[in-house]
């Protein structure tokens, strides 16, 4: 049996899983639900405006930015792995 939360934790729970960035999983364990749980409720809530457009915008960028920043370390670690034992300044 549930533990009965409130119709306002589960929107906010759900407009936090679609706006925060973090994984599905992370987001569920951040507020102590179980993964199929939030998965459930963002489906049910999928219809309703749960987010602004703002907020979608906001998202998105997020998302964008993180992947920026995923490539760019990715670049720097090839780049500092590249160099081999001697840095270039030091040769």
């Amino acid at each position: 049996m549930g533990t009965g939360r409130t119709d306002e934790f589960r929107k906010d729970a759900v407009r936090i899983a679609l706006t925060s960035g973090l994984s599905r999983r992370q987001g569920a364990d951040d507020l102590g639900v179980g993964l199929s749980t939030l998965n459930k409720w963002v489906n049910a809530h999928r219809d309703m405006d749960m987010v602004s457009a703002e907020g979608r915008e906001l998202a998105r960028e997020n998302d964008r930015l993180r992947r920026e920043i995923r490539i760019l370390k990715q670049e720097r670690d090839i780049l500092k792995n590249h160099s081999g034992p001697h840095p270039a300044c030091a040769r």
